[in-house]
Parts: C-alpha cells; sequence; structure tokens
C-alpha cells in the first residue's frame, strides 16, 4: 500500500492494484508541524526515456499510443517506436551528438512528440520551446542553451516560424546543404522543417532517412552508455522578472514522475484526450511520459487549443479521460451545442494549474459525465507534480486542495522570513525534496542556489499549507500577499469568494505595486489562455499596471 506520512500520522491512500481506497485513514495523536512524506512500497524506476518506450512496444505492440485527429495521423506502439529509432539515428547522421541541445518549436503536431522520444534515445537534451514566442525571445531561448538544432512547421496561424528564424539567421539562404554557421547564433547549425520544404532547412523526411545501418547501430550502442540521471529537457518558465530561465531534467525526474502520477490516477488502458500543449509539462510529462509508462492512447484533437475540436476527438475517439486546466473546461462548458456531443464515453478528467471552482466540478460531472475529476499541483522545476489528488476524493478536497503529496515526496512549509516549519495548517512557503525536482537552471548557478537550498529543498514561492492527511492547500504567491491592518490576505481567498458569484465562471486576483486600498474591478469577457495551459496571470498584472497607469 502507498503510505502518506504526517510526522506520526499515516493514513492508508490507495492500494497497488486500485481496488481500496480510505476517505477517512485512521490517525495517530501527535502531529504538530507542516512536514509530509510521501512513503510507498513501490521503487522508484531506474530506467531512462528510450528503455521505457521500449518496454512499452515489447509489451502493446499492436496498441494505438497516439493519435492526431487534424492531421489524420495514427500510430500504434510498435510504430511510434520504428519512426522514432529512425529519427534518433537520423539525428545522429546530421552530426548530432549526446549531451547537444535540440529545440523543439512548433504547436501539437506528431512530428513534436516523435523528437521528444528520439532526443531522449539519441542522448540529445531537448528544449522544448514555447510556440508563441517572438524574436527576442526566441533568440534568447536558443542563445542561452546553445542550441544546435530547431525543429519546426514553416508556419502555423499568424506564427511565421521559418521566417523568424531567418531574420535571426539570415545565412540560412545561402545555405545549399542545410547546414549554416550563424553569426548571431554560433552553436546553431541546421533548422528541420516539419511541413514543407524551404531554402536552407533540411527536411524532416531528409532526417527520416539519413540513418545507415551504422547509425542505427551506434544508436543501440548508445543505449547502454547512457545514464538516468543524465539531463534530457530544458524546459524553460516564463518568471515574473528578468529573463526565462531553463528548467533541467533528467530521465529519473520526469520517467519517475509521470509513473507516479499515473499510478495515482489509476492508469490502465485509457484512451485520452491531451488538449493542453506539448511544450509545456502536463503536455510532454504527464502526457507523452505516461503513455510510454502506462500503455495509454493520447488523442491530440487539433494542433493549437480548440473548444469544438475537443470535444469532437472525445466522441468520435470515444476518449474515456480528459487533460487539461480550470480555463479550458469552462470553454468546453460554455459552447453552445454541447448537448449535441456524445460524451458518454468519460470517465475522469485530470486538471492542474490553478483551483477548479466547485460549480465548475458540478458542471463537468453533469453535463460532460466527468464523474471524477482529479486536482494537482506542481511547477516545471517539479517535473511537474507534487501534489495529486486521488479519484475517489470528496469535492471538498477536490476544490479546496491541490491534492495529497505524490510518492517518494517530501513537502514542508515554512515561515517566509525565519525560514522555521510552522505548526500544521498555518500558511508558509512550500518547499517541495523529492527524486523530481530539477537538476538545475540551465548555465544559471545564482538561480539555481535561490531556488534550491544546499540540503535539496526546493523554494515554490508558493503560500500553502497542509493538513493531518497531506493534502495542500494553495493560497497564493509570495509576491502577491497583501498585508492590510496587520493581517495577511491571500488572493486564493478572494478569488474563492468571487467564485461565489452566478455570474463568475473565473476569478484571477493580482496584486499590483501601490500602496494604496483596492479601488477598481475589472470584468473582462474571457481570460484568454493563448497557447499556454493556463491564464497567462504575468500578462494580465502587465495589462492592469499599463491601464491604471502604474
Amino acid at each position: 500500500m502507498y503510505l502518506t506520512q504526517v510526522y506520526s500520522v499515516y493514513c492508508s491512500c490507495l492500494s497497488i492494484n486500485r481496488s481500496l481506497h480510505v476517505d477517512s485513514p485512521p490517525m495517530v495523536p501527535g502531529q504538530s508541524f507542516s512536514y509530509v512524506h510521501g512513503a510507498s512500497s513501490v521503487s522508484l524506476l531506474g530506467q531512462t526515456v528510450g528503455q521505457s518506450l521500449q518496454a512499452a512496444a515489447d509489451r502493446w505492440p499492436h496498441r494505438e499510443a497516439l493519435v492526431f485527429v487534424q492531421d489524420g495521423v495514427r500510430k500504434t506502439f510498435s510504430q511510434f517506436q520504428e519512426d522514432v529509432d529512425q529519427a534518433a539515428a537520423g539525428l545522429l547522421a546530421l552530426g548530432l551528438k549526446r549531451g547537444d541541445r535540440l529545440g523543439v518549436w512548433g504547436p501539437n503536431t506528431y512530428h513534436w512528440i516523435l523528437f521528444q522520444f528520439a532526443t531522449a534515445k539519441a542522448g540529445i537534451i531537448l528544449v522544448s520551446i514555447n510556440p508563441a514566442y517572438q524574436l527576442k525571445e526566441l533568440e534568447f531561448t536558443l542563445g542561452k542553451v546553445q542550441c544546435k538544432a530547431v525543429v519546426c512547421p514553416t508556419q502555423f496561424k499568424t506564427q511565421r516560424f521559418c521566417d523568424t528564424l531567418r531574420q535571426i539567421c539570415p545565412e540560412m539562404d545561402t545555405a545549399e546543404s542545410g547546414v549554416f554557421r550563424s553569426s548571431r547564433l554560433p552553436d546553431l547549425r541546421m533548422v528541420i522543417v516539419t511541413d514543407s520544404r524551404q531554402t536552407g532547412t533540411v527536411h524532416v523526411e531528409d532526417v527520416m532517412q539519413a540513418g545507415s545501418r551504422q547509425h542505427h547501430q551506434e544508436l543501440q550502442d548508445l543505449q547502454t552508455k547512457l545514464s538516468f540521471d543524465d539531463p534530457i529537457n530544458i524546459q524553460f518558465t516564463s518568471g515574473t522578472t528578468g529573463s526565462p530561465k531553463g528548467a533541467t531534467l533528467s530521465h529519473h525526474n520526469i520517467v519517475n514522475n509521470a509513473y507516479f502520477v499515473g499510478l495515482r490516477l489509476g492508469f490502465n488502458w485509457k484512451v485520452t484526450c491531451v488538449p493542453v500543449p506539448l511544450y509545456h509539462c502536463i503536455g510532454s510529462v504527464i502526457g507523452g511520459m505516461c503513455m510510454a509508462l502506462h500503455g495509454i492512447t493520447l488523442v491530440f484533437p487539433s494542433a493549437g487549443y480548440d473548444s469544438r475540436a475537443n470535444l469532437e476527438a472525445i466522441q468520435n475517439e470515444r476518449c474515456n479521460f480528459l487533460y487539461g486546466t480550470p480555463t479550458m473546461y469552462i470553454d468546453m462548458l460554455g459552447q453552445p451545442d454541447l448537448h449535441n456531443y456524445d460524451l458518454s464515453s468519460v470517465e475522469s478528467g485530470f486538471t492542474g494549474g490553478s483551483l477548479c471552482p466547485p460549480e465548475v466540478m458540478r458542471k463537468l460531472r453533469t453535463d460532460m459525465n466527468v464523474k471524477d475529476m482529479i486536482v494537482s499541483y506542481g511547477t516545471t522545476e517539479n517535473s511537474p507534480a507534487a501534489f495529486v489528488g486521488y479519484p475517489r476524493d470528496n469535492e471538498e478536497l477536490k476544490t479546496e486542495t491541490v491534492g495529497c503529496i505524490l510518492n517518494h515526496a517530501e513537502a514542508k512549509v515554512v515561515d517566509v522570513s525565519s525560514g522555521e516549519v510552522v505548526p500544521l495548517g498555518d500558511p508558509g512557503e512550500l518547499l517541495i525534496r523529492a527524486y523530481s525536482v530539477m537538476l538545475e537552471y540551465w548555465d544559471d548557478p545564482d538561480k539555481t542556489s535561490e531556488a534550491i537550498a544546499k540540503d535539496r529543498w526546493y523554494r515554490t514561492g508558493d503560500i500553502a499549507s497542509l493538513d493531518r492527511f497531506g493534502y495542500c492547500r494553495i493560497v497564493g504567491r509570495i509576491k502577491d500577499m497583501i498585508i492590510r491592518g496587520g493581517e495577511n490576505i491571500y488572493p486564493a481567498e478572494i478569488e474563492k469568494f468571487l467564485h461565489t458569484h452566478p455570474n463568475v465562471q473565473e476569478a484571477q486576483v493580482r496584486t499590483i505595486p501601490t500602496y494604496r486600498r483596492p479601488r477598481c474591478l475589472y470584468s473582462l469577457p474571457v481570460l484568454s489562455t493563448s497557447l499556454s495551459p493556463q491564464v497567462q496571470k504575468i500578462k494580465l498584472r502587465e495589462e492592469m499596471e499599463k491601464k491604471l497607469g502604474l
């Protein structure tokens, strides 16, 4: 059985075969401090991403692994494994080697997840690039991690990927072989295009055909040399100030996080609708890695977020599990013809990014057949999940908390000023220590040491509290805490109150840099998610500051 320990308090949570759930666990009196440990009888996995996929292909060769509805792509585990080997051998043939960085910049397409696994198989570090990045953000990202290659489509909607890259690297125009040297990005050598052939680039089909028998043998030999502690993915976090930071994750980080999240979710063979972006950890880890470790089928409705495409995919592919953020679910629930879709196959869902309002939970159950919505909390630096709920948690736990501590993870809540552990139930800064904590911020030792203490506790910057069963309540960010009349006021408390109004679909409360009392309330028709899986809180704050002239 998995056990969650709060000092001397234990609660039975879920058996390995997921047949038992104890809603009111026995308690041992005496606990008083905000510390929790997700003890487990299930061991951590000591394997790489490539080994995980190979095991899945051996076990479920003919089961569908991936469905990209918009592009008409369907792949079984064995077909996907074959494509991954071809792409990995092709990358070696093009001169990339273990430890090199390759950026994937684009929306949700088959080639995104193909190169996620192909880079891992070849020991190349994947750099997940936000498809909404503009020229300056892209140039900073590629330069920071010294990318050797970029994979992207020619364009998607208004984003012209190749044209932007040509502005940074005009040398592409004269690169007849597709290999160039850039004066502004001296490490970048090639751009791999996934759709139409473009001058100065390498087409993805050429990559797939480039690997010879020698390169395939080199790839196989490499598997015995790769370590599960090797860095394998760099995910850039937006941050509120300064340039984005590259959270560097290892095989061990993402393999085990996906493994234990999947066990918590009760995954066996599930057909899972994935509208969240692959460049984000939820898409690539809770999506892609759960596919490889638990044999689930991932259904991607469209390249960019589209509520109607999601509903059609759920209906036509008979999806029984959903991924999304509260904003995405609110958008789907708001479709005027929702009742016309057959959603009877749906059983459960997974949400993260922010708390899901109770009314949304109820509507998901009544209008979309989501019997069990499972909540979570995490950060990119935690690969990403640290707390995940159980399918049978009651409504209070699903709407008031972000779930229970994950297996093999520790959490504590400390006083913001003193750093001392606070009494159980009191708010303070949430710290996480686990196998899932990132290796570092790429090439940024100062920011790394600010985030991760010498004893490996990661400072989340979130204000939270823990209860006696290991469930966590998030009440705000440290920088958003309001002090009024000597009392601490947290945005989550105000958001919770606003959610009680029947005309409020979603509320986001943010502080602004002023000593004045709150004097204005703005109502927006929609809180856009853009290409991100959650509301763009930083952009929201910037917009309000500009409107208020601050």
